[in-house]
Formats: structure tokens, C-alpha cells, sequence
């Protein structure tokens, strides 16, 4: 009966995938929203390193593990989110929670693998509101909310070219609506304003994975590697539609749909610039490892021209993240506890996006267990995650957060019937 609730969560909750509300952070106000993490929930308590790999557990972030894989795996991954969103005057507590990740893998032939699977790529989701007075001395206050994201289809392939050396290649689809919303009133005014934007955004990009894993002593397992994510080559369709409406009834006075074609906006290009990540690891397999990784990307010429905002710039973005894992007695029979994955890291990202003069950086430190179900390979991954982002200089907003992520990984044998003969 467990198994059959299992197999029905998968189904339902990949519907439940593309109609979510991500995030709510004021944040993703700029660019396409916030970038969601795309690893697993072992990978992502690890300090979100990626070069790990091994037979019984999908690595969504690195296709050349797919090599690795022995026997089919299903993942799945929810997270809940809470924020404690700061400024200079006041103070918010909110939460949100996420359906991550829908994933298949399974081995093609001895040392290739191959998946596939459904994320989120980036989230919209905010409610802001700004105060001023204008040259007559009125009160003008302004709302901004938007919601939206876009959501990741992928298709992954790993091979061994050589002893300990594997190649791996993803093929991402990724697509979604993005809708923004920004609201003015004066004060004395009778009717006030609207300024509606939509866009419906696709495109494609490909990751490519080189993994190199030497054998050191017969014992010991160092862990070498290199992703490059090419360019993603966004097209976006824009709407944009502007109005009036009254203050006392909300009720639409007029709205007309503005001539995008005029200004060369109708259709624009989103280019994501390529990311280069390198990592190196050492360990001792199924007893513990631990890694270290940086990430780059050349944000300098990213730009969404169709929201026009003038506080935001763009320059080179990076990730530094360490983590690793430690596994008392993964034979054990008697003692539970000795055949549990225990995991951490931490990572800190320059995001490379600068919000009135003030760089808008995130530093995280995260934990979590790898918990064995019965007497199969698959098992239940609990992770959670303390960190900050942004500052409360320049009028902005200082997120802490607290989430926790639970992952599912299961293989072909768990959903097998023990037959008797």
C-alpha cells in the first residue's frame, strides 16, 4: 500500500510542479526571478556540490555520474522555506513550499546511464510597496507584486571513455510565464495606475560533465571535475497592457494594451551567460568524502530589457561551496544508526547582481541524513539549510531563512515482490 501512495505522489505532484508559487522573495523582482537549486537533496546538503557520484542515487547536476548508476533510480524532492525578510524599519516572517524535482535514471548498458526528469529553473514570486512625495508635496505610494517562474525539462546521458574517466551531456527545456504587476495611487487623486507585464518565455541549453576518479592506494578515491553550462538562448514574448482605475471602487477605468512593436520589445532575448564550475574531492567510498567546488558565470552583459529597471546592474557572478559526507558502518546489521549518511557543507554566492549600489550576496550552511528504508538501496533524505541574503543598506531587504528539504530515492528493487518458490 506504501509503495502504490509513493507511486501516486509521483504523478500527482508533477502537476503540482508547474502551477507553484517558488518564492517570495522581493528579489526576484530582477532578471527571470530567483534561480532555484537544481541538485538533489544529498547533493544540495553537501554545500551543493556536484562532483559526487555513485551506482544507487540520480546526481541531477551532473550528467557524466549518470556512468555510475547500476540500478534504476526514482527521486523525487520537496522543500518548506522560511523567511524572515528585514529592512531598515520593520520586519516579516513568511514561508513557502516547493515541489523540486521529478527524476528517472537507469543504466543503458555497463557504465552508461541515462535520465530524465522536471524541475523548477527560476521563481517569481513578491509583494512590494514604496513611499515618496512628489514635486506638490503628495503622497505617492506604489505596489509592485509579480508570480511566475519557469520550469526545466532535461534529458541526461554519462559514459566511461576510459578507466575512472567519464563524459556526460544534459539537454535542458526550459519555459513558463513571468507576470509583473506595479500600482500607483497620489494622494488626493481620485483614480490611480496600472502597469501590467507578462512574458511567456522558452529556449534551450546544455550542460556537458567531465568527472575523473582515480583510485589511490586501492583504498582512497580522488574525485576530480568539470562542468561547463552553456549560454541558455531565451526568447521571451511580451505583453504589456496600461491603465487607469478608481482607488475607491478598484473597479478598471481604462486599460489599453500598449504597442510593443514600436519600441522593439515585443519579442527580446534572454542570454544567460555560460557557467564553468570545478570541484576536487577526496574520500574513501561508502565511508566518507569531502569536496570543494567554485563556480563562475560573466553576468557583465545580461539585461531583461522588457522591465526597464534603472537599479540594477549585472558583473561577474561566483559560487565557493565545501561539504561532504561520513558513514559510521555502512554493513552494519545490527545498529540502524551506524548505517545512516551524515552530511554538511557550506557555500557562499556573489551573485553577481548589484541592487542600488549593494552587491546582493548569499551565504548558506547546510546538514541533513541519509536515512536507509528497510533492507533495500533506497532511502530517505532529510536535509536542512540556515542561511542570508541581501542587506538593509540603500532601503533593501535582509532574507534569513531556515528550509528543509526531504528527498526520496528510491530503486527497482524496493518496488519488487520477495517471491517464494
Amino acid at each position: 500500500m506504501i509503495k502504490k501512495i509513493l507511486i501516486a505522489f509521483f504523478c500527482v505532484t508533477a502537476h503540482g510542479l508547474f502551477a507553484q508559487n517558488g518564492t517570495i522573495s522581493p528579489y526576484s523582482y530582477f532578471g527571470i526571478g530567483d534561480h532555484r537549486d537544481n541538485g538533489s537533496v544529498d547533493n544540495q546538503m553537501m554545500g551543493g556540490i556536484s562532483m559526487y557520484g555513485d551506482s544507487i542515487h540520480i546526481n541531477l547536476s551532473n550528467p557524466a555520474a549518470y556512468s555510475k548508476l547500476r540500478l534504476t533510480a526514482y527521486t523525487a524532492g520537496i522543500s518548506h522555506k522560511q523567511y524572515r525578510l528585514k529592512s531598515w524599519s520593520e520586519e516579516q516572517n513568511t514561508s513557502v513550499t516547493n515541489l523540486d524535482y521529478l527524476a528517472i535514471g537507469f543504466p543503458l548498458a555497463k557504465k552508461v546511464g541515462f535520465g530524465f526528469g522536471v524541475m523548477p529553473y527560476s521563481s517569481v514570486g513578491y509583494d512590494l510597496n514604496s513611499t515618496s512625495v512628489n514635486s506638490g508635496g503628495a503622497e505617492v505610494t506604489n505596489f509592485f507584486s509579480g508570480e511566475g517562474g519557469l520550469n526545466r525539462l532535461y534529458a541526461s546521458l554519462g559514459f566511461e571513455l576510459a578507466k575512472n574517466l567519464s563524459l556526460g551531456v544534459t539537454a535542458n527545456f526550459n519555459f513558463g510565464t513571468l507576470e509583473y504587476e506595479r500600482i500607483q495611487g497620489v494622494e488626493g487623486v481620485q483614480f490611480g495606475t496600472l502597469d501590467n507585464r507578462e512574458s511567456k518565455i522558452n529556449g534551450y541549453d546544455f550542460k556537458y560533465a567531465l568527472n575523473y576518479t582515480p583510485q589511490i592506494n586501492d583504498k582512497y578515491t580522488l574525485y576530480t571535475s568539470v562542468l561547463v553550462n552553456t549560454q541558455g538562448n531565451l526568447v521571451s514574448k511580451n505583453k504589456q497592457t496600461f491603465g487607469s482605475f478608481s482607488l475607491s471602487s478598484g473597479n478598471n477605468v481604462e486599460v489599453v494594451e500598449v504597442n510593443l512593436d514600436a519600441s522593439n520589445l515585443r519579442n527580446t532575448e534572454l542570454k544567460i551567460p555560460t557557467r564553468t564550475t570545478v570541484g576536487l574531492g577526496f574520500g574513501e567510498n561508502r565511508k566518507w568524502f569531502l569536496g570543494a567546488e567554485y563556480s563562475f558565470q560573466q553576468m557583465d552583459d545580461f539585461e531583461n530589457a522588457f522591465l526597464g529597471l534603472e537599479n540594477v546592474t549585472y558583473s561577474n557572478a561566483s559560487t565557493y561551496a565545501f561539504g561532504g559526507y561520513w558513514v559510521p558502518d555502512y554493513r552494519s546489521l545490527s545498529g540502524y544508526f551506524n548505517r545512516i549518511t551524515y552530511r554538511a557543507g557550506l557555500r557562499y554566492d556573489v551573485s553577481g547582481m548589484t541592487v542600488n549600489s549593494k552587491e546582493i550576496n548569499n551565504f548558506g550552511i547546510t546538514f541533513g541524513l541519509g536515512l536507509p528504508m528497510g533492507g533495500t538501496f533506497s532511502n530517505l533524505n532529510l536535509g536542512f539549510e540556515l542561511g542570508r541574503r541581501g542587506t538593509t543598506d540603500m532601503n533593501l531587504i535582509e532574507e534569513s531563512y531556515f528550509k528543509i528539504n526531504l528527498g526520496l530515492s528510491l530503486n527497482a528493487s524496493w518496488f519488487q515482490k520477495t517471491k517464494i518458490n
